[in-house]
């Protein structure tokens, strides 16, 4: 797909293409940039229009990244799962960075994590299963019910909104994951922004979308499973103010440590609840450090998983500033500013990578 306004890319689309009859341009008929749900639904306008001139009807639709890496067995995986599924999800492997140890790799933590643990229980108690717009298909019986235009326009995160849609409409959703047999996880590869305003940036489309926009859009909905998952989701905002809460009263804390020790002040007394209530959170906070270090080891060795627990707090960091920001652009969407689709820039692409790799 490419807008009509978009030349060069119109002409690199058309040099490739060249060689492989397999691949077909589309055009889109505004000037871009747009949002991702606008041009895919321009791209299944083009579907029907070549189904009607075939006469064959696809069987489903996959959605993929140009900046990710698709793994060789993902498109029989989907294909089988289409056997019993209206919609299916591979998991997303976010791949660690030489070049950001912090903040470009402190995705791999949170996708090991969340693709290893959260969307697998929610399969089992057969919640909805949202899309997490790469490494997904979708029956194309299933698309043809939402109109002539499946995609949300007007949504930030019409990948994840479209999981829920589907189950909403009756329809069941899986997500695979699994292993060849010499253990590869079948999963998307990807990289994900290497510097803080990129991943802030991310994050903030992320939690408007989900959180906010969600919560307007598709309300509360679903079995006493789909709800409580849909809590899960959306509680980015909530969260990011108890963090920032939490990290001023580490820092007070601090201070009334100094002036303790100085003799400024006299030290306070403190209750033997509250002692039994901070090692409660200091035992919950070492479990989540050990959560978190363990599922991302187990993808990427015992460095990475050492690694993931400092990146911890960058990822709060991160996800507070991008609470800041996605409040603001979802109160102006209330005063009628429009919603802006903010696409993120890649620097690198993993079979690039892996290239370079091969030949240092």
């Amino acid at each position: 797909g490419c807008y009509h306004n978009d030349r060069p890319t119109m002409a690199s689309a058309m040099a490739a293409a060249r060689s492989d009859p397999r691949v077909r341009i589309v055009l889109h008929g505004e000037d871009g940039p747009t949002s991702k749900a606008d041009c895919l639904n321009r791209l299944y306008a083009a579907l029907r229009v070549d189904e009607a001139r075939s006469g064959r009807v696809a069987r489903m639709v996959v959605l993929h990244d140009a900046e990710d890496m698709v793994d060789p067995a993902a498109l029989a995986l989907l294909d089988d799962a289409m056997d019993a599924a209206d919609f299916a999800q591979l998991p997303v492997m976010a791949l660690p960075q030489r070049g950001s140890a912090l903040i470009g790799s402190h995705y791999a933590d949170e996708f090991a994590e969340s693709h290893a643990k959260a969307l697998l229980v929610r399969d089992a108690l057969g919640a909805a299963i949202p899309g997490a717009g790469v490494g997904l298909a979708i029956s194309r019986d299933m698309l043809g019910r939402f109109g002539d235009e499946p995609f949300a326009r007007q949504s930030l995160t019409e990948d994840y909104e479209l999981g829920l849609r589907i189950a909403e409409a009756g329809g069941r959703g899986l997500f695979l994951r699994c292993r060849t047999a010499d253990g590869r996880l079948i999963a998307t590869r990807a990289f994900f922004p290497a510097r803080l305003g990129q991943a802030v940036r991310q994050k903030t489309r992320w939690m408007h979308g989900i959180a906010l926009q969600g919560w307007d859009r598709l309300g509360w909905q679903g079995s006493a499973a789909d709800v409580w998952m849909q809590l899960r989701d959306r509680r980015g905002p909530l969260a990011a103010i108890l963090l920032s809460l939490a990290y001023l009263l580490i820092g007070l804390s601090g201070l009334l440590y100094l002036l303790v020790s100085s003799g400024a002040i006299a030290a306070p007394d403190y209750s033997g609840l509250l002692g039994w209530l901070l090692l409660l959170n200091l035992v919950g906070l070492g479990w989540r450090f050990a959560m978190r270090a363990l599922f991302t080891a187990r993808e990427y060795g015992w460095r990475q998983g050492l690694l993931s627990m400092p990146r911890l707090i960058v990822s709060n960091i991160i996800a507070i500033m991008a609470a800041r920001r996605a409040l603001a652009a979802y109160l102006g969407t209330l005063r009628g500013v429009p919603v802006i689709w903010d696409k993120t820039d890649h620097q690198d692409h993993p079979a690039l990578a892996s290239r370079a790799e091969a030949h240092a």
